[in-house]
């Protein structure tokens, strides 16, 4: 995972790819040296299904974004305006081809090193967290979101119980009030607030 933080990638080789979620088909571009390089994967997926869509309005961030899934999607189903972030170039310009080839408007996507470029407020911050950047990565993500949230904002996030969700929960119940949400096939999908 060194190739994806230093932004020195494997060769590309985009691939298309096809998504049904919420009973919508979705396009995806993928490439090697980014997560999920085969199509949307399942704690994605169970993220998107449980977010209770109908409540998210307002500013949207996506946190370390990929090639664009969380975000696309919620903009797809929601009035909101989306931030896609990434660290990883090839990933944000995925992001950029996947927002286009699905339609999507009122979508920023730009460069941050976790909360690094990031000067807004948002009333809803999603993520899956990059596991393999190592603990410092995620726990800077999920605990420092919390700064980036309006009063009223939430934080949704999918965790894998193999992946240290019971330390993480633990952790941030230190900081946030925390709903279990949706738990399936060992992973945990969080609403912190």
């Amino acid at each position: 995972m060194g190739q994806y933080f230093d932004n020195e990638v494997l060769p590309s080789k985009i691939v298309k790819t096809e998504a049904n979620l919420l009973g919508k088909k979705f396009v995806f571009f993928t490439d090697n040296g980014v997560f999920s390089k085969d199509g949307l994967d399942f704690g994605s997926r169970l993220l998107l299904e449980s977010i209770p869509l109908d409540e998210v309005g307002g500013k949207v961030l996506d946190m370390g974004c990929g090639y664009g899934v969380l975000g696309i999607v919620i903009n797809k189903f929601t009035s909101s305006h989306v931030d896609m972030v990434d660290v990883n170039m090839r990933a944000l310009h995925l992001s950029e081809m996947n927002l286009k080839v699905n339609n999507c408007s009122n979508i920023d996507v730009f460069k941050s090193n976790v909360y690094e470029n990031i000067v807004s407020k948002y009333t809803c911050i999603v993520t899956n967290p990059p596991i393999r950047a190592g603990k410092s990565v995620v726990y800077d993500i999920v605990m420092n979101a919390k700064n980036y949230l309006e009063d009223d904002g939430k934080l949704y996030l999918v965790i894998r119980k193999e992946q240290g969700a019971k330390s993480l929960i633990r952790d941030l119940k230190k900081i946030y009030t925390i709903d279990i949400i949706n738990r399936k096939k060992g992973f945990f999908i969080l609403k912190c607030y």
